[in-house]
């Protein structure tokens, strides 16, 4: 009788297919953003590729939010959605504006260590995407959620430490003969760094969904 009743109730079945759509474009953008700190390719197609992601990325979030409000059931806590797919959303947001401090000091070569940098943003939006998909069978998959959110700190500790190791360098090349140049690169890195950050704060999130629901 239950379950007759629950297939009556208004239920939105597409959050899962929204994350992982999500997560895909964030993994896109990654590795867009990798390609164009190694100097791989046309620059400009790398910066306009984040950038239509990121658009599209957007797309997704309004529909995750349009579909917490009008679902009467979800896969997990309303407040829980509402935080993982804008902890995503600020992935990517965060490669964007990386695209636009690039863009608007006209930079077309990059250090060794924001290189590095893009290889673990692209670390990190992978295990993301692995993560995701395994949300909408969670007791199951605890295990690997849980050691993926891991993983993914692990990533954020090596960025913090190039992107030290990375201003140490700028200001021995640059600190005093080349003060613009120290500012804009010391700029790039510290968004390099708040994107792999945002990429912890998305597997803070789904630690926390793992304690409430499993």
């Amino acid at each position: 009788m239950l379950g007759w009743f629950r297939k009556l109730l208004p239920r939105e079945d597409k959050f899962f297919e929204l994350f992982d759509a999500h997560s895909r474009t964030v993994a896109g953008a990654a590795e867009a953003l990798k390609a164009l700190l190694a100097g791989e390719g046309d620059q400009e197609a790398h910066c306009n590729r984040i950038i239509a992601l990121e658009n599209e990325a957007d797309g997704i979030t309004r529909e995750v939010m349009l579909a917490v409000r009008r679902s009467f059931i979800t896969p997990f806590d309303r407040g829980d959605i509402k935080d993982l797919i804008e902890s995503m959303d600020d992935a990517i947001d965060m490669m964007h504006k990386t695209v636009k401090t690039i863009r608007l000091f006209e930079q077309k070569s990059f250090d060794p260590g924001m290189r590095e940098m893009g290889a673990l943003v692209v670390d990190a939006a992978r295990l993301i995407a692995e993560a995701i998909p395994l949300l909408d069978r969670m007791g199951t998959n605890a295990a690997r959620l849980s050691a993926i959110a891991e993983e993914v700190t692990r990533v954020e500790e090596r960025s913090d430490g190039l992107h030290e190791e990375g201003l140490k360098d700028l200001f021995r090349r640059h600190g005093t003969s080349n003060p613009m140049a120290y500012i804009i690169g010391s700029e790039i890195y510290g968004e390099l760094e708040k994107v792999v950050d945002r990429f912890e704060d998305v597997a803070n999130e789904i630690s926390g969904i793992l304690i409430e629901n499993v």
